[in-house]
């Protein structure tokens, strides 16, 4: 029996929750809707790991974060470390990238035979973060401008790479289609929407109704009431140096969903090749993430936290041998792409050379949830906090641990706006503690903190001693010529990534000015 090809659809910072199959009513992306309809949507899908580079590591290597020492966006995965296009090139695999994987370090292709673009983002050890620095280090530059600046544009930097992208892609489809039918394909097509900044194109943008655009559930909660951890996200992304309106706020859900429609287009110009050159009928289709953003639920924006809209990514799987329809309930993850990918490729059989975490998804798309535990973990080590910190979801309990500070509990079955922390609650004391258990079970936080710190000094020398070579090679791929200059790279160019963007939006925006940093409380793990 012939292996059926394998496409896999990534958006970049699409939260689940921004989608209609997910309960929003606002997003317009029929093409989705569509792909759920002749497959299975996995309702309650998590990344483990809120922020781009540990997430893919994560989804490609069925591996949890802190095992391949994935800590943060300047982190190198390990060459040795195998991935799902090793076990798929064992299978007979042709395995291509086209678009952004978020790769550090010298070996860009980690199994894939071949990348038809560059990628958007450093392959260098630019963004490593630095715990020492408190809360505001963010070495990528990310801060509120990209809500405050939101708006439509004609082009811009992230229409430039996707544009780029999909035209590759849907060209090696049809290279595929011409080619002999014997050798099965895994093409990732990995997309920078709907990622800040908060830009549109006005054709996109135009789809909306600007006034029906909804706020969020929850609206900002003062700096004194968060906990720790959404605290120091406060003070890294600069939300004490440039207020928010509430029209800027709208401005920005009104862009981050002509984001999502114009993925939806991407999808469907995709969907498209795979029907017209007759591979629709031998290949497996996943739509997912690499993990959400906040859309200004709780005041707060972008990722890097373990609430719902930051941590919940779609997941929509369809093709031969998988349901039609089907919705999928239960708790699961990024991790297990892996086994799933193996399973659908190899007729039911995962034969694996390495552990892995994840588990095969296959029997759940079908309807058979017996023996599935419902226990996903999330972990966060990157820029913004200065400990430790993971999430354990057990059916619907959630579990935030940041090391050294109070837990949150929150029961997403009665509060799915996770407005009431449960933590100490007597009635719950056996939940706490048994989830408690899960998030230290193979995972020690002084022993973490030791080891990322030991990560970050590494990687901070190194780039220390080669950020001013302008002649060293920085490891990313240059697919034509010209790519090292035309996206975000390291180099000497510190001045961040929202304002490297900003210089490709056209019409051009000037910046907004921003407030000098105000002192930050003198709170223990806030200060250091």
């Amino acid at each position: 029996m012939r292996r059926p090809n394998i496409l896999v659809f990534m958006a970049d910072q699409m939260s689940a929750l921004a989608l209609r199959e997910y309960g929003n009513a606002t997003t317009l992306a029929p093409n989705l809707s569509r792909l759920a309809a002749r497959g299975v949507l996995f309702r309650n899908a998590y990344t483990n790991y809120p922020i781009c580079a540990p997430s893919r590591y994560t989804m490609l290597t069925g591996r949890l974060p802190h095992l391949i020492d994935a800590f943060d966006n300047a982190a190198e995965l390990p060459a040795s470390v195998p991935t799902v296009m090793h076990y798929l090139r064992r299978l007979g695999y042709r395995t291509t990238l086209s678009g952004k994987m978020h790769f550090v370090g010298p070996d860009q292709l980690h199994g894939y035979q071949e990348r038809l673009t560059t990628d958007i983002y450093p392959a260098d050890f630019a963004w490593v973060p630095d715990w020492r620095a408190g809360p505001r280090n963010a070495p990528t530059g990310i801060n509120m401008r990209a809500v405050v600046e939101a708006g439509w544009c004609e082009r811009s930097m992230q229409i430039d790479y996707d544009e780029e992208v999909a035209f590759h892609a849907r060209q090696k489809l049809w290279d595929l289609a011409r080619q002999a039918k014997d050798q099965p394909f895994f093409l990732t097509v990995s997309l920078t929407h709907p990622h800040t900044p908060f830009t549109a194109s006005k054709a996109h943008w135009d789809r909306y109704d600007h006034a029906r655009i909804d706020l969020p559930r929850v609206g900002p909660i003062p700096v004194e009431q968060l906990d720790v951890h959404s605290r120091w996200l406060y003070y890294s992304h600069g939300r004490d140096r440039m207020e928010v309106t509430e029209a800027h706020t709208r401005n920005a859900r009104h862009a981050y969903y002509a984001m999502c429609s114009y993925i939806d287009d991407k999808l469907g110009e995709t969907m498209e090749v795979l029907e017209r050159s007759g591979l629709l009928d031998d290949t497996i289709v996943v739509f997912t993430a690499d993990h959400g953003d906040m859309m200004g639920e709780r005041g707060m924006w972008f990722k890097q936290t373990f609430f719902e809209n930051s941590t919940r990514v779609p997941l929509i799987m369809a093709g031969p041998g998988l349901g039609r329809g089907r919705e999928v309930e239960a708790n699961v993850s990024l991790v297990d792409l892996l086994p799933t990918l193996l399973s659908v490729a190899d007729d039911g059989r995962v034969e694996l050379s390495t552990p892995v975490e994840g588990a095969d998804l296959t029997r759940l798309a079908a309807g058979d949830g017996r023996g599935w535990n419902g226990r996903v973990h999330s972990e966060y080590y990157d820029m913004g906090v200065c400990a430790p910190c993971r999430m354990v979801r057990e059916g619907d309990h959630k579990y935030i641990y940041t090391h050294g500070h109070p837990a949150l509990l929150f029961d997403l079955a009665s509060d799915p706006a996770e407005c009431r922390n449960l933590a100490g609650d007597p009635a719950l004391a056996d939940v706490e503690r048994r989830l408690h258990a899960a998030v230290l079970d193979g995972w020690q936080p002084e022993a973490m903190t030791e080891r990322i710190l030991h990560s970050q000094a590494a990687r901070q020398l190194i780039w220390g001693v080669s950020r001013a070579d302008a002649a060293r090679d920085n490891w990313s791929i240059e697919a034509r010529n010209g790519d090292k200059r035309r996206w975000v790279r390291g180099g000497g160019d510190q001045e961040g990534t929202n304002a490297v963007k900003g210089r490709m939006r056209f019409p051009y925006v000037p910046p907004t000015p921003q407030a000098d940093p105000k002192p930050i409380p003198d709170v223990p793990g806030l200060a250091r």
